[in-house]
């Protein structure tokens, strides 16, 4: 299956990529076996871009994905992520999430350069296509931390160079150290304030947009109405207490519009990221080999005029309850 492709900054990637944060057990659990073939079946849909990072799992996640494309590696493009510390000994800057916890974040070029040896072991590879830094360190001039990552450039470790979570500021600044070609950060109907500062800044620059979470944290599958004990998404503000039951009153509509254009809520949600620009590559991710199935066929969908401006009417900037600071 072929789905079309696009560019984020001069790397070309399919449309859609996936993200294997859940095949962890954030949104529940899944044995290693059915999360390789989730991984394997990406694949085979024409998902090219898969997404994890060292931290997910404390490891786990990278040799995950690993394993998954040891006999396919020409038909994955690899992207991880590094700077959140998990790993026994290492120091980190505290980080408020506004989730109820904090990350211990690390940018410095030493622990840079660790970490991306410590990747390109667990992925099982000799190059990272696409190397992000999860989050900018607080005590760290970015600049620093891109200087790191461009070494590993040099070297060959790594093709590509990514930001996650950061401000447009911060991508300027990186970019004048090395040419940045992708930047990760939450976007989707439910959080679009990347629209402010970020994204015009990385059309200025050159750079694609990564969305993590572009379906909500699963909220804009219509399928959230209550969470589980032990589930991650219980810390997001948007899902708890009365912000859910605001929430989902707000979107409700959006179901109509969905069932109105032949769609389920789902491909709606990434149809309408889709058609932001054909800079846009957004990483939804599931346990459920299916629902690739049914997210591959949102990049065939059409919306046209009237249906973008009904979906920004329910869904504007600022539109849910509940905020997040990264």
């Amino acid at each position: 299956m072929q789905i079309p492709k696009r560019s984020l900054g001069g790397l070309e990637v399919g449309a859609l990529g996936y993200g294997a944060m859940g095949l962890e057990g954030y949104y529940g659990g899944i044995d290693e076996r059915n999360a390789i073939a989730t991984l394997r079946h990406a694949l085979d849909a024409g998902i090219d871009l898969l997404d994890t990072a060292d931290a997910y799992g404390s490891g786990r996640n990278e040799t995950l994905v690993g394993r998954a494309i040891a006999d396919r590696r020409a038909d994955a493009t690899v992207a991880t992520k590094i700077g959140i510390v998990f790993e026994p000994g290492e120091n980190g800057t505290d980080l408020p999430t506004g989730w109820g916890f904090s990350l211990p974040i690390n940018g410095r070029p030493e622990y840079v350069a660790r970490a991306i040896d410590r990747s390109l072991r667990r992925l099982g590879v000799d190059v990272i296509d696409l190397l992000y830094l999860h989050y900018p360190d607080p005590a760290v001039p970015i600049e620093e931390s891109a200087e790191a990552m461009a070494r590993a450039v040099i070297a060959g470790k790594v093709r590509h160079l990514g930001l996650s979570n950061v401000t447009a500021d911060e991508v300027r600044r990186a970019h004048g150290v090395h040419p940045i070609a992708a930047v990760q950060y939450e976007y989707s109907l439910w959080r679009r304030e990347a629209e402010r500062d970020l994204i015009p800044a990385l059309r200025d620059l050159g750079v694609g947009l990564v969305p993590w979470s572009p379906l909500g944290a699963g909220f804009l599958t219509g399928g959230v109405a209550s969470l589980p004990e032990g589930d991650f998404r219980r810390n997001n503000p948007k899902l708890t207490g009365d912000n859910l039951n605001s929430n989902l009153d707000r979107f409700a509509p959006l179901r109509g519009i969905a069932a109105e254009c032949g769609l389920t809520p789902a491909q709606l949600a990434l149809a309408w990221l889709l058609h932001r620009g054909p800079d846009v590559v957004p990483i939804p991710g599931t346990r459920r080999p299916e629902h690739i199935d049914e997210n591959v066929a949102a990049t065939r969908a059409t919306l046209d005029e009237d249906v973008l401006l009904r979906i920004d009417a329910v869904a504007p900037l600022g539109a849910a309850v509940g905020q997040t600071l990264v």
